[in-house]
């Protein structure tokens, strides 16, 4: 419980830290925002194709994977569908317009990624209560390693926007504490109903996969830099797997 607790937290507020550059620095390249996203997007596909994914099989079956990984996409797509948002460095807004225009982009921003930030968590919490050595960890790591440069864009963007450098960087650790609640959420669900795990996990790996190709892989090619992108995402993606099998 103890390592749980911990890991989940550092791995939530590494959205925070990940704001820290964009508050110490005035500006920074589209290509190194890209090349962070893909690195994040392939650790994010291997943690569920490698590891939540065969887990859940093994658990629960070829049923409970299926039914667990459509649930996490149909989830994560209905929550789009009816709450309104915004991705991430989608439009601008001009100079010319009022405060209220900009605290009301904010506010749209920081609901997008909570709605990334909810099934994070839930991945993390199941995947600690699974029962399975090492699972959760790994999982903490990945999500962790995704959320810096996921903070980083959040306060960067808010910053261009007009909002205070203090006000950003809350905003984006505040994103991360709503995943740390849900991480127990996730963990203490499990624990009362273990017939869940192995839906859970599938559900989790339905999540991370609807964001690495709903929004992360977008995003990380937007820029013109899809090759650097291409390579980084593998790179991601190996370090995962060695990371698998050598822990």
């Amino acid at each position: 419980m103890q390592e749980f607790i911990i890991a989940s937290g550092l791995s939530a507020i590494a959205t925070g830290i990940g704001a820290i550059p964009a508050i110490l620095f005035r500006h920074t390249t589209h290509h190194g925002k890209d090349v962070l996203l893909a690195f994040s997007a392939g650790m994010m596909m291997a943690a569920s194709t490698f590891e939540l994914i065969p887990e859940s099989l093994n658990l629960g079956g070829y049923e409970a994977a299926i039914i667990g990984i459509f649930l996490g996409m149909l989830t994560l797509t209905l929550l789009e569908q009816n709450i309104p948002h915004e991705h991430i460095e989608r439009g601008n807004v001009s100079s010319g317009r009022t405060i209220h225009m900009v605290d009301r982009k904010a506010l749209l921003i920081i609901i997008a990624i909570t709605l990334h930030n909810i099934p994070e968590g839930l991945s993390v919490g199941v995947s600690y209560n699974s029962g399975v050595e090492g699972l959760g960890l790994l999982i903490a790591l990945a999500i962790g390693v995704q959320n810096a440069p996921e903070g980083f864009i959040i306060a960067f963007f808010l910053i261009e926007q007009g909002v205070k450098k203090t006000h950003a960087f809350l905003i984006a650790f505040t994103t991360g504490l709503m995943e740390w609640a849900a991480a127990f959420i996730g963990y203490w669900l499990t624990a009362f109903a273990s017939q869940l795990v192995p839906i859970g996990l599938a559900f989790a790996a339905g999540s991370m996969l609807y964001i690495v190709y709903k929004e992360l892989i977008p995003e990380s090619h937007g820029d013109g830099y899809a090759l650097s992108a291409t390579y980084s995402f593998t790179g991601g993606l190996l370090l995962m797997v060695a990371m698998t099998w050598f822990f």
